[in-house]
């Protein structure tokens, strides 16, 4: 059946309190959404970000952002007073998250309201540890661990506690009691409100996509607590890292440094480890997008501690065997897989092995440095997912003003867009009138917004995974005029 949605970071969201969250304004974007005619709203990890700010650079694949837990739900619920919260420097710039201020207030706020919670909650805290402890009792001291070493990487940690050997875990435990109790009631509190907020938008009939990174940051409790699942080396070293080749977009390659998973000891076990991961991510989405899907066909290796990705050389991943061993212990799921960049054959094979999805991106098809790769409108499959852009494009006016000018005339000719209403609504109907069964646009783009909106340019840093709407915006006029556009290209959800 077509259907629409629109990607949107939680932490994008409006917000008094310097960052998105999972409260009234969450409900709010999916009223909406309802109102609009949405049948999904796509988000990026809601994980602890890591380096970089990065939801794809996370401390754990299992735990949830503390950024991400509203702050007025919990005063409403008793676990805070207003002026706990309300008057704390949270940024002076409503369109900017400001990670500082986040890292030095937040935690401040939320062990007042951890405290209040384990108190009040007991019971409900206990269910939660016993239920998530598979991942939670690690997620757990490896935070309080890190806040004891000043935020080291674990690498860093005396080599008892990196080899995790039973005493010194033991030991750990019982002097960071406090600790670790603060980290479980940040977990149980946010999945609280994680919970109820997918309910809501479920009972409004918007599903959520969400969005699993496929490579696990190297400072992780997952690396540490199951090291045994990566290529490392007699000292916890990786020996090869992730990244990709050298192409068009980036000379040198891009060298992103996580770890590399041990493909043929996670095969001996029935993928246990990444069956884990799936099956939980599957619990908190209603979809799940998975990151860089070409990696279980082939992944490329290099040498660790290369200046960039010159060096690496491709390696078998686990191809259609480890989709079997996923349907096999799940079932048939809604996955989508994030195919973009330059596919073989065989990692084409393989997606259409599992019948997932691809993705289509329209900024994409122009792109002179990329062609032949089939992310025109005329080219599609039903089965696929269109995007004007994604997290890790520039949104349609900023690619208009700064994109090459042969790039802009082709999609200037090919879409046949005009200046005059706006070069992002010409390219978003081209989406939504493509034959792809699902279309999701980027809310910067409904609203028309330039390169300062933008979510993430690869292989930088500084002002990446910042960018927030600003209050207001989500307005009847644009949600009817929004489902206007859906209705008229089919993809209003039935009733």
């Amino acid at each position: 059946m077509r259907s629409a949605g629109i990607l949107l970071p939680v932490t994008s969201l409006p917000s008094p309190w310097g960052v998105g969250t999972m409260g009234r304004t969450a409900r709010g974007f999916v009223d909406f959404l309802h109102r609009s005619g949405q049948s999904y709203w796509q988000i990026l990890p809601i994980c602890p970000t890591g380096y970089g700010n990065s939801p794809y650079q996370s401390f754990s694949s299992f735990a949830g952002n503390p950024y991400l837990i509203d702050l007025d739900t919990l005063a409403r619920s008793g676990l805070l007073e207003p002026g706990e919260y309300q008057t704390l420097d949270w940024g002076s710039d409503p369109e900017k998250v400001d990670y500082g201020l986040l890292y030095r207030n937040r935690y401040t706020v939320l062990r007042i309201a951890a405290k209040r919670y384990e108190r009040r909650c007991p019971a409900r805290l206990a269910d939660f540890c016993r239920e998530q402890a598979s991942w939670l009792e690690d997620y757990a001291l490896f935070m309080a661990l890190k806040d004891r070493f000043g935020g080291a990487p674990w690498t860093e940690w005396p080599l008892p506690l990196r080899r995790r050997e039973p005493q010194a875990l033991a030991d750990a435990r019982a002097q960071l009691e406090p600790e670790v109790r603060f980290w479980r009631c940040v977990q149980a509190i946010f999945f609280e409100q994680w919970e109820k907020l997918k309910t809501y938008a479920n009972r409004q009939g918007v599903q959520i996509i969400g969005d699993l990174p496929f490579y696990v940051s190297g400072d992780s409790a997952d690396v540490w607590a199951d090291p045994g699942q990566f290529q490392l080396d007699e000292n916890l070293q990786p020996i090869e890292v992730a990244g990709c080749p050298p192409d068009g977009f980036a000379a040198g390659g891009q060298l992103w440094g996580n770890p590399l998973f041990d493909w043929e000891r996670m095969k001996a076990d029935g993928y246990a480890w990444w069956m884990r991961r799936i099956a939980f991510q599957l619990r908190i989405y209603d979809v799940l997008r998975i990151d860089h899907f070409r990696g279980f066909d082939s992944y490329y290796a290099i040498p660790y501690g290369a200046q960039d990705a010159r060096g690496g050389r491709w390696r078998p991943g686990p191809g259609i065997d480890f989709f079997k061993e996923v349907e096999r212990q799940m079932g048939r799921q809604n996955i989508i897989a994030e195919d973009l960049g330059f596919l073989t054959p065989s990692v084409r094979t393989l997606l259409a092995q599992t019948g997932f999805p691809g993705m289509k991106v329209l900024e994409l098809g122009f792109d002179s440095r990329d062609t032949g790769s089939g992310y025109l409108p005329h080219t599609y499959p039903r089965n696929c997912v269109v995007y004007t852009g994604t997290h890790d494009n520039d949104t349609v006016q900023g690619w208009m003003a700064h994109a090459p000018r042969e790039d802009v005339a082709r999609a200037t000719a090919y879409l046949r867009l005009n200046e005059a209403e706006g070069y992002h609504w010409g390219m978003m109907r081209s989406a939504w009138g493509s034959v792809a069964d699902l279309a999701i646009m980027q809310m910067q783009d409904l609203l028309g917004l330039g390169s300062e909106a933008r979510i993430n340019t690869p292989s930088t840093m500084g002002d990446n995974w910042t960018w927030r709407c600003r209050p207001g915006v989500f307005t009847d006029q644009l949600a009817d005029t929004l489902r206007a556009e859906t209705a008229q290209y089919g993809r209003l959800p039935e009733t």
